[in-house]
């Protein structure tokens, strides 16, 4: 498959068969089908892989099937509000928040406006980009909108766990427990350390081993 292939298209079961994977790696939605994931060979001896999924280069029909199978696991948790994460979370928060019925997300930053507090900042780096250290900030101005509600936050990959503890973090400073945390894929098992405290409320229609 040529690089812009994937990420286009959901497959009938079985799109590959079980067994070692070189280039592509099938990952399996909730009702049987398959999405096929490009393997990239992470930074360091060359030892290690994951199945990448970058969800703003995926077609419509991917985001929409990726967005159903999260609202659905999201669903009982009957959340309020949907707190989206930069930079991949906001673009899948508000597809999953349109099925829960919301009207709008409370979306992090990374960009720092002139009135945001930096009492209620976090830094965060990532697996994607390891020698990026990004600040996140959340806006004073939403925290009407999540304080005392039922908050879900979504990202789009859950892989080290590193960026989401930041999450955690600065909504801790905001006075913030989520009831649930989304992803449309779950990668590998190192994040489970970090994010102990919350892998019972973590939620995600995909996931991926490391390879």
């Amino acid at each position: 498959m040529l690089p812009h292939q994937f990420w286009q298209d959901i497959l009938p079961p079985p799109a590959a068969p079980a067994g070692s994977f070189t280039d592509a790696y099938p990952a399996t939605l909730p009702d049987g089908r398959q999405l096929l994931l490009p393997i990239r060979i992470l930074p360091g001896d060359g030892t290690k892989a994951v199945a990448s999924l970058i969800i703003n280069q995926a077609s419509f029909t991917v985001a929409d099937a990726l967005a159903d199978g999260l609202a659905t696991l999201l669903r009982p948790f009957a959340p309020d509000i949907i707190i989206g994460v930069p930079t991949l979370g906001l673009h899948l928060a508000p597809n999953v928040a349109r099925r829960l019925g919301h009207t709008r997300i409370v979306p992090l930053g990374t960009s720092r406006k002139f009135w945001y507090d930096d009492a209620l900042s976090e830094p965060m780096s990532s697996i994607t980009s390891p020698n990026h250290a990004k600040t996140l900030f959340i806006d004073p101005r939403m925290l009407p909108l999540v304080q005392g509600k039922r908050v879900a936050v979504i990202d789009d990959v859950i892989s080290s766990g590193t960026s989401m503890a930041a999450v955690m973090r600065l909504l801790a400073k905001a006075g913030i427990e989520p009831v649930a945390i989304g992803a449309a894929m779950l990668q590998g098992n190192k994040w489970h350390t970090p994010m102990q405290k919350w892998r019972d409320r973590i939620v995600a229609p995909l996931n991926s081993p490391l390879l």
